[in-house]
């Protein structure tokens, strides 16, 4: 199984303000699953371009950069009232979870100590372990690491999560090199997601001929 790329309609942890037109512009690229954050759009233009992505065959997916309960489940009632189809981020909360499982959403949490905006992730490599084990016994899906926010070492931690876990992972932010791509090919998680490295052009010149480009290479 090849990971699977999200693409984040976002930059420095942020949803950019014309995701809607930059989706129609992209939406024939190779990527199957598409997402952004919480902030700064409303609702209803957070509605508007999942229902088109939607339209698309896409699959949905929103992250919650939250840190509280209150917050987390204010996202999870975003994520229903857009129809996603993942919701990935917030820290765990057993509410956040029975909310994302009656209303059929996977729910990717987030693990470790995570601070600030753009998200830093703190904590040891065998706490983050033991806490996803946990949360897999509680019935999340999966977990969102912060693989690449992480302040020791980065491949180590995403490595070890992979292997050890059998959870489904999404390595999330700061993938932006073809050399963290290769990294994140051999590894071998469910999912990664790219946002701010495609509006700063990383691996080519226009968005959809980079995710074409990030598709073929995970593939190859």
């Amino acid at each position: 199984m090849k990971p699977e790329l999200i693409v984040m309609l976002t930059h420095n942890d942020l949803t950019v303000e014309n995701a809607y037109d930059i989706f129609e512009q992209c939406k024939n690229t190779k990527a199957l699953y598409w997402g952004f954050k919480e902030q700064p759009l409303p609702l209803e233009e957070m509605q508007r371009i999942y229902a088109r992505m939607k339209e698309c065959g896409k699959r949905t997916v929103l992250e919650v950069v939250a840190y509280t309960e209150e917050e987390g489940l204010e996202g999870a009632e975003m994520a229903v009232k857009c129809g996603c189809d993942i919701l990935m981020g917030t820290c765990y909360s057993e509410k956040i979870r029975l909310y994302c499982q009656n209303h059929t959403i996977a729910y990717m949490p987030f693990v470790g100590e995570i601070v600030d905006r753009p998200s830093i992730l703190k904590g040891s490599i065998d706490s983050m372990i033991q806490e996803a084990e946990v949360l897999k016994n509680q019935g999340v899906y999966g977990i969102d690491l912060l693989g690449y926010r992480y302040n020791e070492d980065a491949e180590q931690l995403i490595s070890e999560m992979v292997a050890k876990t059998g959870m489904p992972i999404c390595v999330a932010g700061s993938i932006d090199s073809y050399e963290r791509l290769q990294f994140i090919k051999e590894v071998q998680p469910w999912f990664f997601t790219i946002g701010s490295a495609f509006f700063e052009q990383k691996f080519g010149s226009s968005i959809a001929e980079q995710i074409n480009r990030v598709c073929d290479f995970i593939i190859e």
